[in-house]
């Protein structure tokens, strides 16, 4: 029997190159970690350190930053140290190596931005401007300094009555009054120059004083304005309520016939 004729081989074609992938662009995480490096050193600048034995950095700044969004989204009371250790990621034991207890965490945020927040406004103070201009920068900075520090500032705000130590509590108190003293003498000095009408001014001070505080309350970052942008409101309404009225020009006598 005739043997049948081999089948020819068939060659494999060669896999297809891939398609090389298109660049991807760069990932979103060194904005990210920009933005956390200025929260940080933000934090830094505004805790009220003195007498801590241990260099703020590293799991202590964590922690201090964990605190400051519990603090404000729950209160102090609101807060445990299992909450504080469970959202920082450690043990309750490592949480108490670094702070025995939760008011040695509220003492250097409190204290802190107690502080900064006035000498922030008194270094933008200009005292040979006219007494709205004065006003105006006084609030607008304010805001400014909130908008930097946000969280800070609502856990201060709604933790200032709750240390136990007396003590650091008349020394928090103390630079609130120099920060209540500085808009009082804005607006002093506008009666005495003619530019506010004669009002009570500690009711006047305590007005502009709790507009700031509360704006934490409710505004939104994601918004239309900024927070600079709402005190320039926030003037415009207030100063339209206290400036004295304007003088009216003499009216002209009319001139006799020729």
């Amino acid at each position: 029997m005739a043997r049948s004729a081999p089948k020819p081989r068939t060659t494999a074609k060669p896999a297809a190159e891939p398609t090389p992938a298109t660049p991807a662009k760069p990932a979103a995480r060194p904005r990210g970690r920009a933005a956390a490096a200025r929260q940080t050193e933000d934090l830094l600048s505004i805790l009220e350190l003195g007498g801590y034995t241990q260099p703020a950095q590293g799991r202590i700044v964590q922690i201090f930053e964990v605190a400051c969004r519990l603090f404000a989204g729950k209160g102090f009371d609101g807060v445990s140290m299992r909450d504080l250790a469970l959202e920082c990621g450690i043990s309750k034991a490592t949480l108490y190596h670094y702070f025995p207890d939760k008011d040695s965490l509220l003492r250097p945020l409190a204290m802190g931005v107690t502080k900064a927040i006035y000498l922030h406004v008194a270094r933008h103070d200009d005292p040979s401007l006219g007494a709205p201009d004065r006003l105006r920068r006084c609030v607008v900075e304010s805001a400014r300094f909130f908008e930097r520090h946000r969280w800070a500032w609502i856990a201060s705000a709604s933790t200032f009555w709750n240390d136990p130590e007396l003590r650091f509590r008349r020394e928090r108190i103390g630079w609130r009054d120099r920060y209540e003293r500085l808009v009082r003498e804005i607006l002093e000095a506008g009666i005495a120059a003619g530019e506010i009408r004669p009002l009570d001014v500690p009711v006047a001070g305590r007005m502009i004083l709790g507009a700031i505080n509360w704006m934490p309350r409710w505004y939104d970052p994601k918004g239309p304005l900024t927070a600079p942008d709402i005190a320039q409101s926030f003037c415009d309404m207030v100063l339209g309520g206290i400036l004295a009225p304007a003088k009216r020009a003499p009216a002209r006598k009319p001139r006799a016939p020729a």
